[in-house]
């Protein structure tokens, strides 16, 4: 049984699962999926296009799905798609996808806290957290398990890596590659995200190996082009390798420049 308030708007063409409950004043437009055991509390606004997995909480203030900031946009049927488990905090905003992707994609797991904006077609995979006040534009990528700390700002087609954490208050215009902290002004390869590593139980051999990769890429002297093509030539490949050298090679936009001092 759902508990649904007799207060709340819910378009007769939703769809909700299993024990999903609906507080005083939350809006559920139609075209709306909500999957079992789901929480939309009070003020939510789920709109046209939202696709909501299990065990979710929607958090007041919060808009699913709303008109994507696009002056492109021309109505087309796209979807927000939320991942099964994920919180989304006060305020958060998650705009339907464009003609472009079709859909903006939060993963499972994920922690959106108060106040964070995710554009249009956007992709997050699992177990992202973007904290309070962060925003990212249009078409950005973040792998999973990366973190971005309070009040980011990610520039439009910006990709970023597994396992990645963000200082607070950067700017970011470059892609950032897996495994890394990113932060300073201009923002800037900080180190390897040993923390994070090892809390998702990457070996110490592991994480020396990720570390001699990006001492060949960073602090070698190298160009990009050349630390890769070294990279390639001299280490094993292994899929923590491979993901690194995959993403530098195919970034269009170029990766994060080093420390310059």
């Amino acid at each position: 049984m759902s508990n649904i308030s007799t207060l709340a708007h819910v378009d007769s063409d939703a769809k909700l699962g299993e024990n999903v409950t609906i507080e005083p004043f939350a809006f559920i437009d139609k075209n709306v999926e909500i999957g079992d055991g789901t929480i939309i509390m009070s003020g939510a606004n789920i709109r046209e296009g939202s696709r909501i997995g299990k065990n979710c909480c929607i958090s007041p203030g919060a808009v699913i799905a709303g008109i994507p900031q696009d002056l492109k946009f021309r109505g087309e049927d796209t979807l927000a798609i939320v991942g099964d488990g994920t919180m989304v905090r006060e305020c958060v905003t998650v705009n339907r996808g464009t003609a472009s992707k079709g859909h903006t994609i939060v993963g499972k797991n994920c922690l959106l806290m108060a106040y964070s904006h995710i554009a249009h077609d956007s992709i997050l995979g699992d177990y992202v957290i973007i904290g309070n006040a962060t925003q990212l534009a249009g078409e950005v990528e973040v792998d999973h398990h990366a973190i971005l700390s309070g009040g980011t700002l990610v520039h439009q087609f910006t990709r970023i890596g597994a396992h990645v954490m963000i200082q607070g208050g950067t700017r970011l215009g470059k892609d950032i590659p897996p495994y890394i902290i990113a932060g300073r002004e201009p923002v800037c390869y900080s180190g390897v995200n040993l923390v994070g590593l090892r809390r998702h139980n990457y070996s110490n051999d592991k994480i020396n190996e990720i570390q001699e990769i990006y001492r060949i890429i960073y602090q070698s002297g190298y160009n990009f082009t050349d630390a890769i093509k070294k990279i390639e030539q001299e280490f094993e490949k292994t899929p923590e390798m491979e993901l690194i050298v995959e993403f530098v090679k195919s970034s269009p936009r170029g990766i994060v420049r080093g420390y310059m001092g």
